[in-house]
């Protein structure tokens, strides 16, 4: 799988060092793979993956994190749109998102 783009990766280990560590597992993780499906991602991803309409949630650091992705099967591209602690997350601003199918 590609990952686009790497650069908010980068900038999510910026600002939250303590969770480089887990950030470098779930990228060598997705480029060692070639997922079609969900179930694919939930078959072999140790990171939690939840599904909320069009989005792929993974847990990031201990369930401290979760990383906000759309996953193209057919072009094995997964798009990186939001890195935000668990508790920004709860608050569902991500879910404001353009690409996010309401």
């Amino acid at each position: 799988m590609r990952i686009i783009s790497e650069t908010r990766l980068k900038k999510a280990c910026e600002k939250h060092p303590d969770a480089e560590p887990s950030i470098q597992a779930w990228k060598k993780l997705v480029k060692a793979l070639d997922w079609n499906s969900f179930a694919d991602v939930i078959a072999t991803s140790v990171f939690a993956p939840d599904q909320v309409k069009n989005f792929v949630i993974f847990n990031i650091g201990g369930n401290k994190y979760r990383l906000i992705t759309c996953i193209n099967y057919k072009t094995k591209a997964i798009y990186i749109r939001e890195f935000l602690t668990h508790a920004e997350y709860d608050k569902d601003k991500w879910k404001n998102d353009e690409w996010f199918d309401s």
